[in-house]
């Protein structure tokens, strides 16, 4: 579906339109308007959305991880972590900004407003900025409401992946969603006798390989590759 033409000015219709998409009606319109102008047409950056996507930031992720916490209680740090980082990840804010159609109010300069679809940093931004307007406006429950109705079921489809040690299925979400690859296993060596052989694999995502690991089975290998590259992303996934 084309994306309609730009907003060149957020008047009350405008934001009561965003409003509807939200289910939120703000009491300051004002925080909305700012949390929906890119710093490439502010005044100064400061009057941008930027220190609301900061606040929006840290919002998600303590929404994101005290659901983790209360739905999972014997899923150990790491499994969380790992969930935590699809959640929250740039990939996933950027979606949820689509999916809502969010962008279609967003307040742009003019070379970002002719483009058909804006880069994913700025979709991902815009959620978060809105979130963090949410928050401002009405609180920490209307903001973890709006987390929870957006996240929808990918906390459980990417949690439960988790929790059952699915490393492959887990890293094959994450690398897809973050990096548009899919994972490839390498088989690096095998030892033993043919009825009791050992397997080592490697799993790289594009260019870039992760620690090898031994199984008893070319597919317990691969789990084990699997959570190797899992444990290495903890972290350093692009935000």
């Amino acid at each position: 579906m084309p994306r309609r033409p730009p907003v060149v000015e957020l008047t009350d219709e405008v934001l009561a339109e965003c409003e509807s998409v939200l289910r939120y009606e703000f009491g300051s319109r004002q925080i909305l308007k700012q949390s929906l102008t890119h710093a490439s047409i502010s005044r100064t950056r400061l009057e941008s959305n930027e220190r609301l996507e900061f606040l929006g930031d840290a919002i998600l992720g303590s929404v994101v991880c005290e659901e983790l916490f209360q739905r999972y209680p014997t899923s150990p740090e790491g499994e969380l972590t790992r969930v935590k980082s699809v959640l929250v990840s740039r990939v996933t804010c950027a979606g949820i900004t689509h999916e809502l159609e969010l962008d279609e109010f967003l307040l742009l300069g003019k070379g970002l407003a002719a483009g058909s679809r804006i880069p994913g940093s700025i979709a991902a931004a815009v959620f978060e900025a809105v979130l963090g307007a949410m928050y401002l406006d009405g609180g920490r429950d209307v903001a973890r409401e709006f987390v929870l109705r957006c996240l929808g079921d990918q906390i459980t489809q990417v949690a439960e992946s988790a929790a059952g040690a699915n490393h492959k299925s887990l890293l094959q979400q994450l690398a897809q969603k973050t990096f548009g690859e899919t994972p490839v296993y390498h088989v690096m060596d095998e030892k033993g006798p043919d009825h009791s052989k050992c397997f080592q694999v490697s799993a790289s995502i594009g260019s870039r390989s992760y620690p090898a690991a031994w199984g008893p089975s070319k597919k317990e290998a691969e789990q084990q590759a699997a959570s190797n590259a899992l444990e290495q992303l903890d972290g350093n996934l692009p935000r």
